[in-house]
């Protein structure tokens, strides 16, 4: 934003004085903030620092202590630097105390051996700095209308990242709370260089407040986030080598802030954007399941519809592809098609089973049903039945997209998956049915639906003969990994193991959590945990204590470690992506 010294003495006015560079010359490229002419050897005390001084001299000290000291108090009020006019005080050159005392404190000492209106200089260099505020207004400007244009196209992470980066000129990274990269742009620069063993450098990079720079690793960042959630950090990495250390200027502070709003209004629009297409284009599942409409209308209209809900046992019902299925792309026609089938086949079931409810396609992968039962005691019965008739279903309909002849002994061959299971009921090949709690009303249904939901997603790798999914198949470690996307679960992990996880990033030799695990993993038994460390008990013990005191913890306590243990599995469920 500010010329600097060096800009300084390429000036006309400047050069007409003929100035000498006498001292000072690594620090030409320090900022001149404004330029002050002034003849008092107590000037330094009026000033507030990035000063350019002007003076002739005559009311400098006459000894050589008092020029050292007036060179001293420049230099610690953090003056740009020094231009003396030679004439009416000193002729011929400096005082070489005065040299050597600006060196020595890497002030710029500059004199003018040809006398020169000091008006001048004064107006060309305050030109300089109003063309300079002039620019930054400008780009910040522009960065308001590029990402104000981004919010309005609900532009996608990735492109926000990269018009930042296109803006500023350097590398720019978007990551979530546990430190994985989201996206990124390198400005040019290598992409490995830049994100090789990125986690651990980024739990280096701690600066304080919502927006800081960092100055030992040069990274600017600021948090991500809104309504008081945060999801995120935006890093934009600082690499001037002619300011060395000082911070990146105001226009690039403005930048990553402006972007990080960004992202975060446009993850709140998609969002609501959704939920908005869902309660005009979905079904009144969807709109139960998102509290789009209010239960007593759902279960009004679905009265209407002949589906009775109050007063029975309701269960929330999730049929899904498998991940592994090389199914069609999501949003192209073979994928809808393929959608509207399985929706089709469920429906089929429901109607073949004898079942009544509401279904509806939630997403590009599955299709939910809420299955309205007499009583609690119908729930594993109706389960079984549906899912042997979605079994039938799909071998009647042949393979998924092949549309439907109706004519004798059209049964394509099965998708993927055995057709009988241990527990003697037909499975449907290819998909995973999962079922949630049956509740007792319709205003707890969509705590079912979205149990259902999560078991289906948790369990979409799991190859174990299963006809219907539940909770209790999926366990603690594949709950985890269903919400490791979620920023509370992420949260929880940093602040149970984030101290630990920057000790390891800052000391990698020791990578102290592979000791807690060890020692968590064989159940706090501290000879077994030393034995599967490869490690002799002392030292294992020494390490716990030492894990201990980062952590702040008593691993002795049951509660602390089953804390800690939750934290490691969610922490294994948010690096497996």
């Amino acid at each position: 934003m500010f010329p600097t010294v060096r800009h300084v003495l390429a000036l006309a006015p400047v050069r007409h004085g003929v100035p000498r560079m006498l001292a000072g010359a690594a620090s030409l490229d320090r900022a001149v903030r404004w330029v002050h002419v002034a003849e008092v050897p107590d000037i330094a005390t009026l000033l507030g620092g990035g000063e350019l001084v002007l003076m002739t001299g005559i009311g400098l000290p006459t000894d050589d202590a008092g020029l050292r000291a007036f060179v001293a108090d420049l230099a610690d009020v953090g003056v740009s630097g020094l231009v003396v006019e030679l004439g009416r005080r000193f002729t011929g050159t400096l005082p070489k105390v005065m040299v050597a005392a600006a060196e020595r404190r890497g002030l710029p000492l500059v004199e003018l051996r040809r006398a020169t209106p000091f008006v001048r200089i004064t107006e060309a260099v305050h030109a300089l700095i109003v063309d300079a505020q002039l620019t930054e207004l400008r780009a910040t400007e522009e960065i308001h209308q590029r990402f104000t244009e981004l919010s309005v196209e609900g532009a996608e992470p990735a492109d926000v990242v990269h018009q930042a980066a296109a803006l500023a000129g350097c590398p720019v990274v978007l990551e979530n709370l546990s430190r994985q990269v989201l996206a990124y742009d390198t400005a040019g620069e290598s992409a490995e260089m830049l994100l090789d063993g990125w986690e651990q450098h980024s739990r280096r990079i701690q600066p304080t407040g919502r927006t800081a720079y960092d100055s030992d690793s040069g990274w600017l960042v600021t948090t991500v986030g809104a309504r008081g959630q945060d999801w995120g950090r935006l890093l934009l990495r600082w690499s001037n080598e002619l300011s060395g250390s000082d911070p990146p200027p105001t226009r690039l502070t403005i930048l990553v802030e402006r972007a990080a709003s960004t992202l975060a209004l446009g993850r709140l629009i998609r969002r609501d954007a959704e939920g908005l297409e869902r309660q005009i284009h979905r079904t009144l599942l969807t709109a139960l399941l998102d509290h789009s409409r209010p239960v007593d209308e759902v279960a009004l209209r679905a009265r209407a519809l002949g589906v009775a809900l109050e007063r029975h046992h309701l269960v929330g019902v999730v049929v899904r592809f498998r991940a592994d299925d090389g199914g069609a792309e999501a949003g192209t026609e073979a994928a809808q098609a393929r959608l509207r089938d399985l929706a089709e086949a469920v429906g089929q079931a429901m109607r073949d089973a004898r079942l009544t409810g509401l279904t509806s396609a939630l997403d590009d992968q599955a299709v939910g049903a809420l299955l309205a039962l007499r009583g609690a005691d119908d729930e594993e019965r109706a389960l079984s039945a549906f899912a042997a008739a979605l079994r039938r279903v799909r071998l009647d309909a042949g393979p998924p997209g092949r549309p439907r002849t109706g004519g004798p002994g059209d049964h394509g061959p099965a998708a993927v998956g055995p057709a009988t299971p241990a527990n003697g009921v037909p499975r449907p090949g290819g998909l995973i049915v999962a079922a949630g709690s049956g509740v007792g009303t319709l205003r707890e249904a969509r705590r079912s639906l979205i149990e259902a939901r999560q078991v289906a997603d948790a369990a979409r790798h799991d190859r174990r003969d299963v006809s219907v999914f539940r909770l209790p198949h999926v366990g603690l470690a594949g709950l985890l990994h269903l919400l490791r996307e979620e920023p509370r679960l992420q949260t929880f992990v940093e602040r149970e193991l984030g101290a630990l996880l920057a000790y390891d990033a800052k000391h990698p030799r020791e990578q102290l959590l592979g000791t807690l695990r060890a020692y968590l993993e064989n159940g706090r038994n501290k000879s077994a945990a030393a034995t599967a460390a490869h490690l002799s008990r002392p030292a294992f013990y020494e390490r716990l204590a030492r894990i201990a005191r980062i952590l702040d913890a008593d691993l002795d306590s049951v509660d602390a470690c089953l804390s800690l243990h939750v934290a490691l599995l969610a922490l294994d469920a948010v690096r497996d992506t």
